[in-house]
Parts: structure tokens; sequence; C-alpha cells
């Protein structure tokens, strides 16, 4: 199965702009990426049956797991999809009128945004049971169907092994002044940022983010944060792992001169953030709603992102992930409750430095 997104293959090309909410939506400048246009609709046949699913994933993730889902159950599964903060916001204003049954995220703040309103259902217990209790919510109103790992991507020939930064802390040292990328505007950047406060506390995440602002070259997106590291523009960068490992699948073309460094040891930049699916409480098809979560993250739904070029990892109970990947086992990740990612606190934070 292969996914595609513009003219990126694997889908790896998405850094999608947060638009986060406090009380309405904050609107961000979005930079030039290579982003399909968020908000179009797919579907696998919409009927007055159908169940809606707000796919905020990969939209060739979204939609293989909803056809897939249709062919074995005969559930038609209707697909409209934008990015994280823009569905959640869309969520919240739609409230009990919204027509979503499903949502999913590629990062767990636009979930936790969501479900801080209250407006996400209890998960079926059973569907709990198929995902590890980290990956999922400790309120039980939503399960982890994917997650991706922060890394730090550095060209070889500029940096060696013990020039690495040992922490995600470190770039905020003056060492490291212009030194590497992060694509601030994106998801992803902000789901990171999110975990450094879960982890290391307000006062000193504070103080990291204002040295991450006075050091960081800044780039729109994942890919070209990458890419500037593969052609020396900038050492190194802060990045999800699949931009890579997809461009190596690719044959290496933006990032043959580069490796990535997996930080472990619990360290924050040793993020793994999770993609969480959930059903509304407003939806009108609650039996299928539950029943596409728990096919998602069961079995067939995690076996179906394993064998595909997503190149995401699996979280669901006994499905390695693509064996091309660093075994999950081996990335040490740091133990983050994900409610506690405040996606409203960070945009207001990295507003404040001056980085949004």
């Amino acid at each position: 199965m292969e996914f595609r997104e513009g003219h990126a293959r694997h889908g790896h090309g998405r850094d999608r702009i947060g638009t986060l909410a406090v009380t309405a939506a904050i609107g961000l400048t979005a930079c030039g990426t290579d982003d399909a246009p968020a908000g179009t609709a797919s579907s696998a046949g919409p009927s007055k049956e159908a169940i809606v699913l707000y796919n905020a994933q990969h939209e060739e993730v979204g939609q293989a797991w909803a056809d897939a889902f249709t062919a074995k159950t005969g559930i038609m599964v209707e697909v409209r999809n934008g990015s994280d903060f823009e569905l959640a916001n869309q969520i919240l204003a739609e409230g009990a009128a919204s027509p979503a049954d499903v949502f999913i995220t590629e990062n767990s703040p636009a979930m936790a945004l969501v479900s801080s309103k209250d407006l996400f259902a209890s998960v079926d217990a059973a569907t709990k049971a198929q995902v590890p209790a980290q990956y999922s919510s400790s309120k039980g109103d939503r399960v982890g169907v994917a997650a991706r790992s922060t890394v730090f991507v550095y060209n070889s020939a500029q940096l060696t092994d013990a020039q690495l930064p040992k922490s995600i802390m470190d770039l905020a040292k003056p060492e490291w002044k212009g030194r590497f990328g992060i694509s601030p505007s994106g998801a992803d950047f902000q789901a990171i940022v999110s975990a450094v406060y879960a982890v290391q506390g307000d006062a000193a995440a504070a103080a990291w983010l204002q040295g991450i602002k006075d050091n960081a070259k800044i780039y729109c997106g994942n890919g070209t944060i990458m890419k500037a590291a593969n052609s020396a523009e900038v050492p190194g960068g802060v990045i999800y792992h699949y931009y890579w490992y997809g461009d190596q699948a690719d044959g290496g073309a933006g990032s043959s001169n580069t490796k990535l460094k997996f930080f472990g040891g619990k360290d924050a930049c040793a993020f793994l953030s999770v993609s969480g699916g959930g059903v509304l409480k407003s939806s009108k098809h609650a039996a299928d709603a539950q029943r596409f979560l728990t096919y998602m993250s069961g079995p067939e739904g995690q076996k179906l992102l394993a064998d595909s070029d997503a190149l995401e990892y699996t979280v669901g109970n006994g499905v390695a992930a693509n064996p091309k990947l660093k075994p999950l086992a081996e990335l040490d990740a740091p133990p983050v409750d994900l409610n506690t990612l405040n996606g409203p606190k960070i945009i207001e934070e990295m507003q404040r430095v001056g980085l949004l």
C-alpha cells in the first residue's frame, strides 16, 4: 500500500499549521510547505448510514483505515480532512450539532483540547484494552492509534556523535545559536514544546523556550529542516522520525548526508507523540463509531499501519511497527500524561517569546 500526499511520498511533508484555541481559534501565519490543502473532503461513499470521520491524521492513513473498515463491515465512512487544531476548534464550535462521529489526530494536544470540553464519549472497555495505558487518555475518552518519535536530524559531516546535544534542553545554550532548525508554526513542534513543559515544569521550560527563540533557525516544515541539514545549510534540527525514514525509503535525496539522534533517557526530546482517536458524545451512530475506533486501534488496523509506508509507530498490543524503524521498546520515552499537553497554553508561551 502506498501513501502519497502532495508531491511527497508517504505523507511525510505534512507539517500542519496549528490553529489552537483559548476561547476561540487563534490564526497563525501559514508558511509555504508541501502540505495538502486542509479541509478537503474525501469519502468512501457517504450514505444515510455513513459515519463521519474528522481526520487530522495523514489523509492516506485515515482513508486507508476507512476503506478497510468499510470492506470488513459494510459500514460506510465519510472522511473529512483537516489539521489537528482546525478540526478540534471546529468540533468545539459545532458542539452537540457536530456531524463528526469520530475524531483522530496526528498529535495529542488537539485531543486534549476536545477532551477538556467533555465532548468525547467513554471508549468501550474492549477497545481500551487493546492499547497500553500510556498511549491513551487516563480519562478513558480516547485511545492511541499511532505514534511518532521526536528526533534530532543532523549532518554527519558537520557534527560528530560527541558533538551532538545530550538533551533537547542543551539547544537553549549559547553554543547552539544558529546551529539547528525548528518549525514553530507546525503542530508537530508545538506538541514537542508541550512535552518539554510537561517533563521539565513551567519555569525550566519557559527559560528553555526563550533560549530556543534566541538560537533556532526557523523553517516551514519538518521535511524542510531535514533537507537544510542534508545540504549543510544548518547542522541539525528537531523533527519527527518518519520524515527521515520516508526519505530514505524514497532513495535518500533529502537525507543522504544525515543521521538521526534518538535521545532516549526519558529526555523531553525522546517524547513519543500519540495520534489519538475518540468518539464524539454527539455521534448519531455511536455503536458504529465505537466499532471503527476498535478497528483502528485493534490488530487489523494496526497491522495495516505497520505494513504501510506511513512509517509511524503502531501502539496496539502485539502489533510490531515497520521493521525499518528503531524498535519502540528502545526509545525510552518520558512518561507524559496526555491530558497535561495544554495546547492553548503552549501557543500563548510561544507567542510570548516571539516564536509565533
